[in-house]
């Protein structure tokens, strides 16, 4: 079996979100650590300053400084001493558009991004993001 780079594992997800989500728009790859978005792939062009952003605003999403202080406080309620982040998955809505954020089970700081058409189901999305994400871990 032979090692695949990051690069292509990331290619990978992007493509097989492309053929797995059911009314699909679009899709991304963001590292945490950087805030770059590490792949993109869309059924229609985007401005670039568009994707510039998304990188850091998936980082505000996840990780802004009260998103973590939220985090915090839950863990602190919970008694929880681990240092994994609390929020997984986000679910935006847009006026036609719905956004899933998910973190990669087995890389935190790696946030999957899949856009659909408002008209999707919204099991099935989760269903199938979850399934593309099980079968391409970063």
């Amino acid at each position: 079996m032979s090692m695949q780079s990051l690069s292509d594992r990331v290619n990978a997800l992007v493509a097989a979100f492309r053929v797995e989500i059911p009314d699909y728009v679009a899709s991304g790859v963001v590292d945490m650590t950087t805030g770059m978005l590490l792949a993109v792939d869309t059924v229609d062009s985007h401005p670039r300053e568009v994707l510039d952003v998304l990188g850091a605003a998936t980082f505000d999403l996840f990780q802004g400084r009260n998103v973590v202080a939220i985090e915090n406080m839950f863990k602190e309620r919970r008694g929880s001493q681990s240092t994994a982040h609390y929020f997984q998955e986000i679910l935006v809505n847009s006026e036609n558009l719905v956004h899933l954020f998910v973190r990669m089970p087995n890389n935190d700081d790696v946030i999957a991004v899949v856009v659909a058409r408002k008209t999707v189901n919204i099991g099935m999305l989760f269903v199938s993001a979850r399934r593309v994400i099980k079968n391409n871990a970063l």
